[in-house]
This record gives C-alpha cells, structure tokens and sequence, in this order.
C-alpha cells in the first residue's frame, strides 16, 4: 500500500513557474514507477510526465516536454515537477500516482494504482 499527498499549487500569472512535491509513504515507495497526470474542468484526465524509480528514465507529454521536469529524492520520499513558463492552458488538478515496483514508465490512467489527492493549479493570463 502506497500513500501519496501533493503539495505546491496555487495561482500563478501566464510565464511563471510553480514546483509540485508529492510525498510517498508505505513499503518499497521509492522502487515505484511514479508519474503526474492533470484534469481541467470539463475534461478528461492526462498524462503530464513519469519516471522510473530512480528517475533515469523519464517520459513526457508533448506539452511538457521543454517546460516541465519530473524528479525524485529517495532521501524525502518524494517526486517533484518543475513547471516553468506556464500557461493558461495549464489550468487543471494535478495528481500524482504510483505503478508497481521496478515498472516501465507508461502514460495509460489505468496502469497507475495508487492516486492523491490533486492540487489545484491557476495560471492566469
């Protein structure tokens, strides 16, 4: 069982950057492929970035890819995104979540089967 809590969003102006943190508890947390996905209002959740447990494979989607960075620290037990140059579009609930230890990463929903809670991040115009 993995336990996971998101910290880090908030409102930001259209350029500006925030830094999500997603701490993890439970047994073996840092052997698991770990991954962000986002939901705007009105529409589906998706695939933002994943990472291999320790983080030497990682994966983006072409709207992330060149803006935001995913990376781990074994020692606190956390995934972080790096999110620069943000944009309106940007607008959504960010959650973190967790696949089998030792996994490839993958951008599929339902591959993932530990989730958090979502934090919620504004980017103004």
């Amino acid at each position: 069982q993995v336990q996971l809590v998101e910290s880090g969003g908030g409102l930001v102006q259209a350029g500006g950057s925030l830094r999500l943190s997603c701490t993890g508890s439970g047994r073996a947390f840092h052997s698991y492929t770990m991954a962000w996905f986002r939901q705007a209002p009105g529409k589906e959740r998706e695939f933002v970035a994943a990472a291999n447990w320790n983080g030497g494979s990682t994966y983006y989607d072409d709207s992330a890819q060149g803006r935001f960075t995913i990376s781990r620290d074994h020692a606190k037990n956390m995934v972080s995104l790096q999110m620069n140059n943000l944009k309106p579009e940007d607008t959504a609930v960010y959650y973190c979540a967790a696949r089998f230890p030792g996994s490839e990463v993958r951008r599929e929903a339902e591959e993932y089967t530990y989730w958090g809670q979502g934090t919620q991040v504004s980017v103004s115009s």
